[in-house]
């Protein structure tokens, strides 16, 4: 393998071995890439990426026997060979070196002038997302966050990439073993198939179109919980046997929450219903906690969009004592399951009639674990002050 050298003609014949030297100019034609072109692979840890793809045209030059492929990891390096190939790409596994260089070489030995060189700047990469938020569902997690790397340069923007670990509630932990869940070009995502209970870490980075992921966004944890839409349940003056709820009963005393106990529809008189449904005078209908050690209170101080408008259980006293029933306001519970830690679960009412009422429920199967629905990492409670009807 030599360098083209474009002075006199000169040519020495030596036996054909393994130390043959040619030297002269070059067929007409061989040439260089006349661009090199590269894309990183991220590695989800907002360090070095874990490896680079090299590419450039392929001007079907008939003579090109191989292309060589040249490195160096700063500029006070020289150049050294990192590798040859009869294809025009070339993936370099693990960190990638500063620079790169590419020269074609053609049937008889001799080797082209380097092509441009593509440098590997690590501050091409875009801002991480300033913001994540969350939504608990059931079995999934919905995530959104800022999409500032996008409007920074929507040009080398290529996509976003979430990644989840699991999550300690108890020591505020997330693992240390994380998970790519996808990639989107949106600035949202549905982490799916998840189960219910149990909580999980989630981080978004943006990827450029060289390939530089940028650093994590903030973490945010959550945890998926069971939901169910358009519960009626009677008032118990009306049909008793359809006006109590319980959130969750534990059937078989195993302590694990199965779907057959969750959303059970009962004798609003049965001692062991969360609560009962009841008229609240001529024309209304209100709440009434049951079981011991349930209590229940208004999510904040005005109606709710939709269930997933309710974010965290508010850490306060909640009330045994009724509570009225009105559409689009939302509703927190707190119980009892006989061990030393709280249940939660929240109602969001979208129907209130003389004889029955519609609602939305959620629970949260991780014991004591407050989160209901969406975040933002703002604890929410009701704001001092303020007189809701009761």
């Amino acid at each position: 393998m030599r360098f083209a050298w474009a002075g006199a003609a000169i040519l020495t014949l030596a036996a054909c071995d393994s130390s043959t030297v040619v030297t002269g100019p070059p067929p007409a034609g061989i040439l260089p890439p006349v661009a090199l072109y590269y894309q990183l692979d991220p590695v989800g840890t907002g360090t070095s990426p874990a490896g680079l793809l090299l590419n450039w045209p392929d001007d079907g030059n008939p003579d090109l026997a191989v292309w060589h492929i040249y490195s160096r990891g700063s500029t006070a390096e020289s150049f050294g060979l990192r590798s040859s190939t009869t294809s025009n790409t070339f993936h370099d596994n693990g960190p990638p070196d500063l620079q790169y260089y590419v020269t074609a070489e053609d049937l008889s030995g001799f080797e082209s002038v380097p092509s441009p060189t593509v440098t590997i700047d690590e501050r091409l990469a875009l801002p991480a997302p300033a913001t994540l938020l969350s939504t608990s569902l059931d079995g999934a997690i919905a995530l959104v966050w800022a999409d500032n790397a996008h409007a920074v340069s929507p040009a080398r923007f290529s996509d976003y990439r979430i990644y989840s670990a699991a999550y300690d509630l108890d020591a505020d932990l997330c693992d240390v073993q994380w998970f790519l869940e996808g990639t989107t070009v949106a600035p949202e995502f549905i982490a799916g198939a998840l189960p219910n209970g149990q909580p999980r870490c989630f981080a978004v980075t943006a990827v450029s179109r060289e390939g530089y992921e940028s650093l994590w966004s903030p973490i945010r944890a959550d945890t998926p919980r069971p939901d169910a839409r358009n519960i009626v349940l009677f008032a118990a003056e009306v049909t008793l046997g359809q006006s109590g709820f319980r959130f969750w009963k534990d059937l078989n005393g195993d302590f694990l929450v199965q779907p057959n106990e969750l959303g059970l529809i009962g004798s609003g008189g049965a001692p062991d219903i969360d609560f009962v449904v009841e008229r609240n005078g001529p024309a209304g209908l209100r709440l009434r906690p049951v079981r011991a050690g349930t209590g229940v209170e208004f999510y904040g101080n005005a109606p709710v969009g939709d269930l997933t408008d309710i974010d965290w259980a508010p850490n306060q006293v909640y009330s045994p004592l009724p509570i009225e029933a009105l559409v689009g306001w939302g509703y927190v519970f707190e119980m009892s399951a006989g061990d030393a830690f709280a249940r939660y679960g929240s109602l969001r009412i979208t129907h209130v009639g003389q004889d029955f009422l519609i609602l939305d429920w959620a629970y949260q199967t991780d014991p004591g674990n407050p989160e209901l629905i969406p975040g933002g990492g703002v604890r929410t409670a009701r704001p001092t002050g303020v007189t809701v009807p009761r």
